[in-house]
C-alpha cells in the first residue's frame, strides 16, 4: 500500500507531501491545476520517461519520492530479496530529474536502474487511465489477467515447466547431434584438454610455482640483500651489530657488579647475543643457497606464460583454469557418446511431449469456460459504467504448431464493441482513453481480488459521463476500495463524494510564478469543494447543501 509521496520542485508544485491511507482516496481541483501530476509522479516512479519539462522553471532538480508498505505484498518482498534490496516490511522509491534532463533513481536508498524500478513497480501499483502506454493493452497483461481471474496458477506452472523442460533438452539434442560441427568440436576439445592437462596445476601447486617463479626472478637480489645483513648484524667494520653488543654487555657487566638489580638486563643482553648470532648464520647460509639456476628460472617462466596465454583465450582467471577440466571433459564424454544420450533424451523430450499436452489441455479448457464468464461480467459493468449495449469478448487464438509453448496453447486478444450494433474490435484499436479507463474498472471490479497489487490508480475515469452513471462508477471504485487502495483523479462530484479520503490540487499566482498546491479535505472542505464541483464559480446555500445531501448519502454506503 502507498503510504506517502513527496515532490519537490516537480512541474509547477514547488513542494508537497501528502500522508495515504487505505481505501478510495478521490483527487479533484480545477482545470489546470494539475491534478493528475500526482499520477504522473508515480508513473515516473514506476520507471517512466523522463525530461527536463518536468523540473519547476528556476530549480536545478525535480525530486520525488514514494514509500510503501509490503505487509500484505509477499510478491514484492520477494523481488526486493532476490536483488538484495529488501528492508523488512517497508519500500522507498525516489528518483531525482535534473533540469538538463538525466535522473537517477534509488530503492530503498540503493541506485537502482528503470528496469528495476518498472519491475518492482509493477508489483506495488497499476495505473489505470488516459495514458499511452496501458498495461491493460499488451495482449501478454490480458493474457495474464484471465489466467488470474480463473485462478489456475498450479496448471499454468505444470504448462510453463513442461515447455521449458522440452525446450532444454532440445537444446541439448541440438549440441550434441551436431553433424560435422560435433567431430570439429570433438577435435576441439581434445586439443584444449591435451594443452590444460599439460599446463594447469591444483591451487596448491599453482601457487607453489608463482611462489617460486618470485623467489628465481629475484635470486640475485635475495643473495646480495642477505649478505649485506649479514655484514651489518656480525661483519668486521666497529659499527656491526655484534660487536655493539658485546661492548655494551661488558659495560653493563661492570655495574652489575656495583648493584645486581642489573643483573636480570645483562642476562637480556645474553639472549639478544645469542638470537642476533642465530639470526647472522641463519641469514649466511640462506645467501650461500640461493638458487642462481638460470635453467629452472626460464623452465617456470615458461610454464606462467603458458597459463596466462590460456587464461586469455579461455577467458577465465589462472586460478580457475584447472576446474574447466572437468566441464571439458564431461563435454568430451557427452559428445563421444552422443548415440546413448541421445536415446535418452529422446525418450525424455516424448514424456515431456506427453505432461505439456494433457496439462495445456487441461489450461485451455478452464481458460474458455473462464473467458465466457468474465465475458458477461465485464459486459454488464460496462452497462453500469455508462457504456450502454457494450461488451467485451475475449478471443483465444490458437498458437500456430505443435512445440510446447510456456504460455499455453493460444493467445488472448480483449475485442470490445462501445456501442449497440458494432461488431466487436480488437480492444488496442478502438477504445479511447475515457472507454479503455472504464474497461479497466470493469475488469478490476469483475476480477476483485484476484490479483496481488496492493493500489490502483485510475486518472479520469469519468471523462465524458455524468449523472446517475457517474454515481455508479463512484460507488464501483469505492467498492474495489473496500479491498484494495485506490487512487482516482476526478472532475465530478458524484465520484468524489464516494472517496474515503479527498485530496484538492489548487493553483495559486502572485503574478511572477505560479505554484500548485495539495491539500487533505476535512468534512467541512469536502462539502466546499463538491459544491464547487456541482455549481461552479458561485457557490450558494443551495449548492452546498446539495453537496451536503450527496456527501452523507455517498458515506452512508
Amino acid at each position: 500500500m502507498l503510504t506517502s509521496l513527496y515532490v519537490r520542485h516537480f512541474a509547477v508544485v514547488e513542494g508537497a507531501e501528502i500522508a495515504f491511507g487505505p481505501g478510495l482516496t478521490v483527487v479533484s481541483g480545477e482545470t489546470g491545476a494539475g491534478k493528475s501530476l500526482l499520477v504522473d509522479a508515480l508513473m515516473l516512479l514506476a520507471g517512466a520517461r523522463a525530461d527536463s519539462g518536468m523540473v519547476r522553471a528556476g530549480s536545478d532538480r525535480a525530486d520525488l519520492t514514494a514509500e510503501f508498505d509490503l505487509t500484505e505484498l509477499p510478491d514484492a518482498r520477494d523481488w526486493l530479496q532476490r536483488e538484495e534490496l529488501d528492508e523488512e516490511d517497508q519500500c522507498q522509491l525516489r528518483r531525482v530529474i535534473r533540469a538538463e534532463g538525466s535522473s537517477k533513481a534509488w530503492i530503498n536508498g540503493r541506485p537502482a536502474n528503470a528496469r528495476q524500478l518498472g519491475e518492482l513497480a509493477s508489483l506495488l501499483v497499476e495505473i489505470h487511465g488516459q495514458h499511452e502506454h496501458q498495461a491493460l493493452l499488451s495482449r501478454s497483461h490480458q493474457m495474464a489477467l484471465l489466467d488470474a481471474y480463473a485462478g489456475h496458477d498450479t496448471l499454468l506452472a505444470r504448462v510453463r515447466d513442461s515447455a521449458l523442460q522440452w525446450r532444454e533438452l532440445g537444446a541439448r539434442v541440438r549440441k550434441l547431434s551436431g553433424g560435422d560441427d560435433r567431430d570439429q568440436r570433438i577435435e576441439l576439445l581434445n586439443h584444449e584438454l591435451g594443452e590444460l592437462e599439460k599446463w594447469t596445476l591444483p591451487t596448491a601447486e599453482l601457487t607453489e610455482l608463482e611462489t617460486s617463479h618470485k623467489r628465481l626472478a629475484n635470486a640475485g637480489r635475495l643473495a646480495e640483500g642477505a649478505s649485506g645483513v649479514v655484514e651489518l648484524l656480525d661483519g668486521e667494520g666497529e659499527f656491526a651489530l655484534r660487536r655493539a653488543l658485546g661492548r655494551a654487555h661488558a659495560e653493563l657487566g661492570k655495574l652489575a657488579v656495583i648493584d645486581d638489580r642489573l643483573t636480570p638486563l645483562l642476562e637480556l643482553l645474553d639472549n639478544a647475543e645469542i638470537q642476533l648470532g642465530e639470526a647472522a648464520d641463519g641469514l649466511g647460509r640462506y645467501a650461500q643457497d640461493v638458487d642462481l639456476d638460470p635453467d629452472r628460472y626460464n623452465e617456470v617462466d615458461t610454464h606462467l606464460a603458458h597459463l596466462h596465454e590460456l587464461s586469455r583465450r579461455h577467458r577465465l582467471p589462472v586460478a580457475e583454469l584447472h576446474d574447466k577440466l572437468d566441464a571439458l571433459r564431461t563435454e568430451l564424454a557427452e559428445l563421444e557418446g552422443a548415440g546413448d544420450a541421445l536415446e535418452k533424451l529422446a525418450a525424455q523430450r516424448e514424456q515431456l511431449q506427453r505432461d505439456y499436452t494433457i496439462a495445456a489441455g487441461q489450461l485451455s479448457e478452464a481458460r474458455f469456460t473462464a473467458a465466457a464468464r468474465l465475458d458477461i461480467e465485464v459486459s454488464a459493468l460496462m452497462s453500469e459504467l455508462g457504456m450502454t449495449g457494450g461488451l467485451l469478448r475475449i478471443e483465444l487464438e490458437p498458437v500456430a504448431g505443435d512445440e510446447p509453448d510456456p504460455q499455453g496453447k493460444e493467445r488472448c486478444e480483449l475485442l470490445v464493441s462501445a456501442n449497440p450494433g458494432q461488431p466487436p474490435r480488437p480492444l488496442r484499436k478502438v477504445a479511447s482513453g475515457g472507454e479503455l479507463a472504464r474497461i479497466s474498472l470493469a475488469i478490476e471490479v469483475a476480477t476483485l481480488g484476484k490479483d496481488t497489487v496492493g493500489s490502483m490508480v485510475f486518472d479520469e475515469v469519468d471523462t465524458g459521463i455524468g449523472g446517475a452513471v457517474a454515481e455508479v462508477v463512484g460507488q464501483k471504485l469505492r467498492s474495489l476500495g473496500s479491498q484494495r487502495q485506490v487512487l482516482c483523479v476526478t472532475h465530478l462530484p458524484q465520484v468524489a463524494a464516494q472517496g474515503h479520503a479527498h485530496l484538492r490540487v489548487s493553483k495559486q499566482s502572485d503574478g511572477d510564478a505560479t505554484r500548485t498546491q495539495i491539500e487533505k479535505l476535512d468534512a467541512a472542505g469536502r462539502r466546499d469543494e463538491l459544491a464547487r464541483m456541482l455549481g461552479g464559480v458561485e457557490i450558494t446555500r443551495e449548492t452546498r447543501a446539495h453537496a451536503k445531501q450527496m456527501l452523507e448519502r455517498a458515506q452512508s454506503n
